[in-house]
């Protein structure tokens, strides 16, 4: 009985992004950037895994592999079916020989392989090699005692909460807007706070490098 080929399963559309690049003139294996566009249950992450194994098997070093995700669980999904389906493809190969494990160490979530780099390269970017990172609640946690620090939780006036004052400073950072910008279009009702803001956000980063921390 023949064996069946890793592509086997796939459907042709499927098959023709996994299997996306060609070799050039010089027999290496090059493909440009190709965007996928699906919806719920229509197989992505084994087309994802499918690809991979794919770029392994034209002889991709694995270490070159950049596989990225939003939660753990995916990521460890998407790197076991690509691990196993090379694995399948080179015993076959070998005429069933048992060959050594491939592994895939650039895959995980985005979170966890920015951390990596971080801490590669902690110094370049100014920072201790055993900076810490904090989650959502960790920061408006230190934003809270700030706040309280600073004489702003005790205004007549309420000053935004905690939470408040995260997505605030978020929507500044992530999105690299002005602090009034995101005040106006995002949250009207903190506006009268600019200043006080702009305070407890520069206090929150001097904090923060003073520990040597992070936030997401």
């Amino acid at each position: 009985m023949a064996q069946a080929r890793p592509l086997d399963t796939l459907n042709p559309a499927q098959r023709r992004a996994a299997t996306h690049g060609a070799r050039d003139a010089s027999g290496r294996f090059r493909a440009g950037p190709l965007l996928v566009v699906a919806g719920a249950g229509t197989g992505k992450t084994a087309t994802i895994a499918h690809r991979v194994a794919h770029l392994v098997l034209e002889g991709v070093d694995p270490a070159r592999i950049l596989l990225l995700t939003f939660t753990r669980r995916a990521a460890l999904e998407m790197a076991r079916r690509a691990e196993r389906i090379v694995g399948e493809a080179l015993a076959a190969r070998r005429a069933g020989r048992r060959p050594p494990g491939v592994r895939l160490p650039w895959a995980g979530t985005f979170h966890s392989v920015g951390g990596r780099l971080l801490r590669r390269y902690a110094a370049a970017v100014g920072l201790e090699s055993g900076f810490s990172v904090m989650d959502r609640g960790d920061s408006a946690d230190l934003l809270d005692v700030l706040r309280h620090d600073l004489g702003f939780s005790r205004l007549e006036r309420r000053f935004p909460r905690k939470d408040t004052c995260l997505g605030i400073y978020s929507h500044r950072v992530n999105q690299g807007r002005e602090l009034c910008d995101v005040l106006e279009q995002s949250f009207p009702w903190c506006a009268d706070w600019e200043q006080e803001l702009r305070v407890l956000f520069r206090a929150y980063v001097a904090r923060k490098q003073g520990n040597g921390v992070l936030d997401r």
